[in-house]
């Protein structure tokens, strides 16, 4: 069981929803703020913000690698500095933005994309870390992050078995206790055919920890799925709504469907339960609408038991139907009347 702030993380309880701003406020401290508010009445457990500037994650140079030209890119068109300009969140914004969740219940963590971005987040005192797909093999920045002994949520996106043996080595021996591994598909928005979510239990067998999903999928089918497999902890994008534009507003959320993913990924995770056969104590009362054995016209004593006079009918108060091959052809030795449930006494 892992604890981050008040809330307890692990397959005992219903799985730990993270909104993730991203870069939906869109350069208003405003519009993430109300993100924030928008988050708490969703229900969702956590809001996720990134910690990084321009300069700390590329160059500012608008050519070769530095320039998206992948025609299929929601960002094609820009160089990577530029698009870093417009979705980073201003780290004078941090603060405030983590002060309102604390004010309405929800955690608030962020994504540090490098060593400075961790130290800038140990002095907000976050209760725990998120690294990025794109990270996942920067050891060194795991090692700082996992030094700080919070619980560590670590995306998977991209990485080989290899490279999450050396991060999960790495994160561990430098005093990561707590950790969380996201089955993730780097693709902006993913399909479900790409997703793969038979990796979850698979993660939580190979490397002994916790596991969740953090999905780029449309809707919510592919977390509710995840959840039958083992997740614990969801992640997703989320915007006020996707019209107003935005980095990641294509992919992300809106405030009702995250209320639905919150719910639903509940429902599946009390759908799990145990091993069970037979009726379950909600079910016995409706043992009696099965079907048995009834006397379906009115007999005389001495009457014969044909399939004519007794059929296999609702409620379920007399002979299982499987013995009704054994009481054709017996004698009834009383009168009996027409929908009398058929009992060992009547013959």
């Amino acid at each position: 069981m892992i604890k981050i702030g008040s809330r307890e993380i692990g397959r005992q309880q219903a799985p730990f929803v993270i909104a993730e701003m991203s870069g939906n406020h869109n350069q208003s401290l405003e519009r993430a703020l109300e993100i924030v508010e928008a988050a708490a009445k969703t229900g969702a457990h956590a809001l996720k913000i990134q910690t990084y500037t321009p300069d700390t994650m590329t160059l500012d140079l608008n050519e070769r690698e530095f320039y998206i030209s992948d025609p299929k890119s929601l960002w094609v068109g820009t160089s990577l500095y530029k698009l870093y300009g417009e979705a980073y969140t201003p780290w004078e914004w941090h603060k405030s933005i983590f002060d309102r969740a604390r004010e309405l219940g929800i955690i608030a963590f962020s994504t540090p994309f490098d060593i400075t971005a961790v130290d800038f987040l140990e002095g907000l005192n976050v209760p725990c870390y998120k690294i990025a797909s794109f990270e996942n093999t920067d050891l060194p920045l795991i090692r700082r992050v996992a030094a700080t002994g919070k619980p560590l949520i670590i995306s998977t996106g991209m990485a080989t078995v290899a490279e999450l043996d050396e991060t999960v080595r790495a994160a561990r021996e430098a005093g990561c206790n707590d950790l969380i591994l996201l089955k993730c598909t780097s693709t902006y928005p993913a399909t479900a055919e790409n997703t793969n979510i038979l990796t979850i239990p698979h993660l939580r067998e190979l490397f002994g920890c916790e596991v969740g999903l953090s999905d780029h999928t449309m809707g919510v089918g592919v977390s509710v799925a995840s959840v039958a497999l083992g997740a614990t902890v969801i992640e997703k994008h989320f915007t006020l709504n996707r019209a107003d534009g935005g980095v990641d507003s294509t992919f992300s959320m809106e405030p009702s469907e995250m209320t639905q993913l919150v719910v639903e990924t509940e429902r599946a995770w009390q759908a799990l339960g145990q091993v069970s056969y037979g009726a379950t104590e909600a079910e016995v009362k409706s043992i009696q609408f099965r079907r048995s054995l009834y006397i379906v016209q009115d007999l005389k004593a001495g009457d014969v038991l044909t399939r004519e006079n007794v059929r296999a009918i609702r409620p379920g108060l007399g002979l299982p139907t499987k013995y009704l091959e054994q009481i054709l052809g017996k004698i009834v030795n009383q009168d009996v009347k027409r929908g009398t449930a058929l009992g060992w006494g009547l013959f």
